[in-house]
């Protein structure tokens, strides 16, 4: 099986010292992560991790399940890229003598999907979103003009097929103990003899 981007999405209680162990489960399993980002949910008090990695479908979904074990964490998804919408953030500070001509800043902000967030004598800022390809296209432009400093944000993503957490909660809220629940269990069982 090839190894393929994956975004999971987990959606958590916010308690102190979760995001550890969710990093000790992606270490000792020797997998690098390529992004993370955590936020507020669309619900009150619930939180949303966005972690990228690059894995076979098979991993993903057994460390998807090892995550889901964690007390505090709600549910687990995985998807691939065509499976979500997703953007990253990228701030740009550049020299501004460098950069003097009017015709050339707006030039690059209409190409780019740019804009100037800031604007000095000595520097200007710029932030443009995208995939992390485009953000790398501007990278490339503005290097020549000597380029002082660059940093981008982790993903953020929505699935596409997804109707909100929302509803999903509050299927769990009615679910009754039962069948499901004992599947579950021995299911959770096979997943401890896991190891990679």
């Amino acid at each position: 099986m090839a190894k393929e981007q994956y975004t999971i999405t987990i959606y958590t209680e916010n308690n102190v010292g979760l995001l550890n162990r969710i990093a000790i489960i992606f270490s000792r399993r020797k997998i690098n992560i390529d992004s993370l980002n955590s936020s507020p949910s669309e619900i009150d008090g619930i939180y949303r991790f966005t972690i990228v990695i690059d894995e076979t479908e098979e991993v993903v979904r057994k460390l998807a399940r090892q995550i889901e074990k964690q007390v505090e964490v709600l549910k687990a998804y995985y998807n691939t890229n065509d499976e979500i919408v997703w953007q990253e953030m990228a701030l740009y500070k550049v020299p501004a003598d460098q950069i003097t001509e009017k015709a050339k800043v707006e030039r690059l902000l209409r190409e780019y999907g740019a804009r100037a967030v800031v604007i000095r004598r000595d520097y200007i800022i710029f932030e443009t979103t995208g995939h992390r390809e485009e953000t790398d296209k501007l990278v490339k432009v503005l290097e020549p003009y000597g380029m002082i400093e660059f940093v981008r944000t982790a993903r953020v993503a929505i699935i596409k097929a997804s109707h909100g957490f929302h509803e999903k909660l509050k299927d769990f809220e009615e679910m009754q103990p039962g069948s499901k629940l004992v599947e579950n269990e021995f299911l959770n069982k096979q997943d401890e003899v896991f190891t990679m």
